[in-house]
């Protein structure tokens, strides 16, 4: 498959040399499933034949190595560059990897953006057609530091369906669009339980809060997911639905919504050589 080409990110800024296109993955709350999307969406696009990884941005509760069933640390042949571990298929950093796991991050703001940005830039990211970035929720200084120091070719916002998550997920998405990153697209998360033994819908969390969402700021609704128990089981066990079971119509549901995904990049201007293409007529 042709490697992806890099998007235009925000401002002044240029894409890594090694990372072609940076997605920012928001919620704006806790709880919703944002790191579980954001690490099967990761496989998902992996599946799609691209080199991708994922980087930990939440440095006060990382997940991501519990959910790639990581817990070596990271080497650093020369002292400085760290190198990544490799899981399922696709690289993943978190500063979960560099300290013990019951030891709390005790960090004040600045030293949590120093950590993100070290975390970045120390990494020595393999080829890399796309590196989901898991934020924190919140819009506050980790947020800020990726707007203002790190090329984002796009971000992607998740939410459940009910009015609280979805007011979060609105001042998530609103605070991209502020600092001027390209919001690709929402999510739906535990959009609707099926019952494994009589076949019953239900809407746990309610209906229609992503579309609604999606309709207020003119950003696509990318796809929606179910609220599923395997879901949650595979990715505590360290093996994502996506990676343990593809056919899965949970896991088909995270491929679908990565096509959408790479669908709507395709629509962002390209960089070439440092200038957008869609300047020269590409």
């Amino acid at each position: 498959m042709p490697r992806l080409p890099a998007h235009a990110v925000q401002g002044e800024l240029k894409p890594l040399a090694n990372v072609r296109n940076l997605i920012a993955v928001g919620s704006g709350k806790g709880g919703v499933g944002k790191s579980t999307t954001a690490v099967n969406l990761a496989l998902a696009l992996a599946a799609e034949g691209l080199a991708v990884g994922v980087l930990d941005a939440d440095i006060y509760g990382p997940s991501v190595p519990t959910m790639l069933g990581l817990a070596a640390r990271p080497e650093s042949p020369d002292g400085k560059a760290i190198l990544p571990l490799t899981a399922h298929g696709i690289e993943a950093m978190s500063i979960g990897l560099l300290v013990d796991a019951d030891t709390p991050t005790i960090w004040r703001g600045p030293m949590a953006t120093s950590a993100l940005t070290q975390l970045l830039h120390d990494t020595r990211w393999g080829d890399l057609d796309l590196l989901l970035v898991d934020l924190p929720p919140g819009t506050g200084d980790i947020q800020l530091t990726l707007a203002q120091k790190i090329p984002v070719a796009g971000a992607l916002v998740v939410t459940t369906p009910q009015d609280v998550a979805t007011l979060d997920a609105g001042k998530a998405l609103a605070m991209f669009q502020r600092l001027g990153i390209a919001v690709l697209g929402l999510v739906e998360n535990m959009a609707v339980h099926v019952c494994s033994r009589c076949g019953h819908a239900e809407h746990v969390f309610g209906e229609g809060g992503a579309a609604r969402l999606g309709e207020r700021y003119q950003v696509p609704v990318l796809g929606a997911l179910p609220l599923e128990p395997a879901i949650r089981v595979q990715a505590d066990a360290g093996t994502p639905i996506v990676a343990a079971r593809p056919q899965d119509p949970a896991a088909q549901a995270y491929r679908a919504i990565a096509r959408a995904l790479l669908e709507r990049l395709a629509q962002r201007p390209k960089v070439r050589g440092g200038i957008m293409a869609a300047l020269l007529g590409d």
